[in-house]
C-alpha cells in the first residue's frame, strides 16, 4: 500500500471516532463549528472525563489500606504501565506533573546541575518550557547554551545543524519532537545515535508534547533520558503533564521527600485521575488499533491505532493541501500561501502554517470563527512563537490543527470557507 498521501478511515469507523469525543462537531451551546486548533489541546474523550470526575470524586487517599485507596493504587499502576506503553519505556521512572512544562523544567534542572560539562545544546524551535528551561539553568551555572538553526524550507532542523554544536563538553541536549508551527518532525532517531557516536553517555531530553497524539513513539529505537507528553493534547484533561525519565537520570538529585526512594519524582499524594486518564487515552488508541491488528499484545494494538490515526491525518493533510475536484486544496487557492510547505508529508504531523492576502493574522482568525471555524494566530509578538518565526524569517501565521477525528467532510468545508474569505478580501487594499 502506498501511504506517501495517506489513507483515511473507513467510513463506518470515522463515525464511530467521532461519537465517542465530545464536540466534534458542535460547540458547548449547539453551534456547528470545527475546532482546528488542537495544537492547543486537543478534543476530549468522553470516556476521559468521565473517568476524571468518577476518580476525582473520591475523598480516598491512595496511600491507606482500605478497599478503595488500594483501588485507587491499582488505577496508579495502571496508569503508569500505559504511560510506558505509550512510550514503549522500559525501567525507569514515570513522574506525573501538575503540566508537562513543569515537568520539563524539573527535568531539565536535575541534569543541567549535576551532569559535567560546559556547554549545552537545543534548537530554535523549542516550546518555551524547554527552551527557557536551557537558558535559566546555563545561564545560572555559567554554561554555554548552543541553539541549533531552524531550515526555512523543511520546517524543521536539520540534523547536522544539531550534530555540529555537540562535543565531549556538552552536558544536555534538549530537542523537540515536532514543531508545533510548522508540523516539521525531527529525525529524533538519527539525532539520538549519531550525538552519542559524539559523546557516548551524552543525556538527552525530548519535548514530545506535540508529537505524541499524531505519531509513534519507541524508547527502545530513540533511548532518551527524559520525554514529557501532556495529555490534554492527547484526547484527556488539562491538569496533567506525564514524564518518563531513565534510570540514570531519574536518581539524580532532584526535589524529593527525603524518605521516599532515590528514584521517586512525584511530591505528595498522588492525583489518581492523572493516571486514570491515561489509562483511557490508550484504551482508545488500542481500541482503534483492534480495526488494524488480530494481536492481544496491548503495546502491539496501541501501536496500531497511533499507525492508523498517523496515516488518516496524512491524508487528511493531503486533502488540505491540495484538494481535489470541486475542492481546491490551500496550494493551488488564489489569495492563500502555505507556509513552510514540504512534499513529503511522511515528515509532517497535522499542523499548517498560511496567511491569507490583504488579512493580519489575527483578523484572520476571527473571520473564521465568525464562519463557525476556530484556528489561531502564531504572531512574532507572542512569547509562544517568536523564536520561532524569527527563525524563519515569518512575522506570523495562520495555524490549522485538526484532528483525527475530523473528516474529509470537515476539511472540505474548512477549503469551502477558506476560499469565500480569500475571495471577499481579494479586492482590499
Amino acid at each position: 500500500m502506498n501511504t506517501d498521501k495517506g489513507v483515511l478511515f473507513p467510513e463506518a469507523l470515522m463515525r464511530e471516532i467521532k461519537s465517542r469525543f465530545h464536540y466534534v462537531d458542535h460547540d458547548m451551546n449547539g453551534r456547528e463549528r470545527l475546532y482546528f486548533d488542537n495544537a492547543g489541546g486537543s478534543f476530549r474523550l468522553k470516556a476521559a472525563s468521565e473517568q476524571f470526575a468518577r476518580i476525582d470524586a473520591l475523598p480516598d487517599n491512595p496511600e491507606r489500606i482500605h478497599a478503595l485507596a488500594l483501588f485507587l493504587q491499582e488505577v496508579q499502576t495502571r496508569g503508569t504501565n500505559d504511560v510506558r506503553v505509550i512510550l514503549n519505556a522500559r525501567g525507569g521512572t514515570v513522574y506525573a506533573a501538575l503540566t508537562a512544562s513543569g515537568g520539563m523544567f524539573d527535568m531539565v534542572r536535575a541534569i543541567a546541575e549535576n551532569v559535567a560539562g560546559s556547554n549545552m545544546v537545543t534548537t530554535a524551535l523549542e516550546h518555551p518550557s524547554s527552551f527557557d528551561a536551557m537558558s535559566l539553568y546555563a545561564e545560572r551555572l555559567g554554561k554555554e547554551l548552543r541553539v541549533a538553526k531552524s531550515n526555512p524550507v523543511t520546517g524543521g532542523v536539520d540534523v547536522e545543524q544539531i550534530l555540529g554544536l555537540i562535543d565531549q563538553d556538552t552536558a544536555l541536549l534538549s530537542v523537540i519532537y515536532a514543531s508545533n508551527i510548522s508540523g516539521a518532525k525531527l529525525d529524533i532517531q538519527r539525532i539520538v545515535e549519531e550525538a552519542r557516536r559524539i559523546k557516548p553517555g551524552l543525556y538527552i531530553v525530548v519535548d514530545a508534547v506535540q508529537h505524541a497524539p499524531h505519531g509513534l513513539i519507541d524508547l527502545q529505537k530513540t533511548p532518551v533520558d527524559g520525554i514529557n507528553i501532556a495529555p490534554y493534547k492527547f484526547f484527556g484533561c488539562r491538569g496533567s503533564g506525564m514524564c518518563w525519565l531513565s534510570e540514570r537520570a531519574s536518581v539524580l538529585p532532584h526535589h524529593k521527600l527525603a524518605g521516599k526512594k532515590k528514584d521517586f519524582w512525584d511530591l505528595g499524594s498522588a492525583a489518581t485521575w492523572q493516571f486514570a486518564v491515561v489509562s483511557e487515552i490508550v484504551n482508545y488508541v488500542c481500541w482503534v488499533g483492534g480495526h488494524f491488528t488480530r494481536s492481544e499484545d496491548r503495546r502491539t494494538l496501541f501501536a496500531a491505532g497511533i499507525q492508523a490515526i498517523e496515516l488518516h491525518e496524512r491524508a487528511l493533510l493531503s486533502h488540505m493541501l491540495d484538494g481535489s475536484e470541486g475542492h481546491p486544496g490551500l496550494r493551488r487557492m488564489a489569495g492563500v500561501e502555505v507556509f513552510l510547505d514540504y512534499e513529503d508529508l511522511s515528515k509532517r504531523d497535522l499542523i499548517l502554517a498560511i496567511g491569507i492576502a490583504n488579512l493580519e493574522h489575527a483578523q484572520a482568525v476571527r473571520e473564521y470563527e465568525k464562519r463557525g471555524v476556530i484556528v489561531y494566530e502564531r504572531v512574532a509578538t507572542s512569547l509562544y512563537s517568536k523564536r520561532m518565526l524569527d527563525s524563519f524569517g515569518l512575522e506570523g501565521a495562520v495555524r490549522v490543527s485538526p484532528l483525527h477525528c475530523n473528516s474529509v467532510a470537515d476539511v472540505d468545508r474548512f477549503l469551502r470557507i477558506t476560499r469565500e474569505i480569500s475571495e471577499a478580501f481579494a479586492q482590499t487594499q
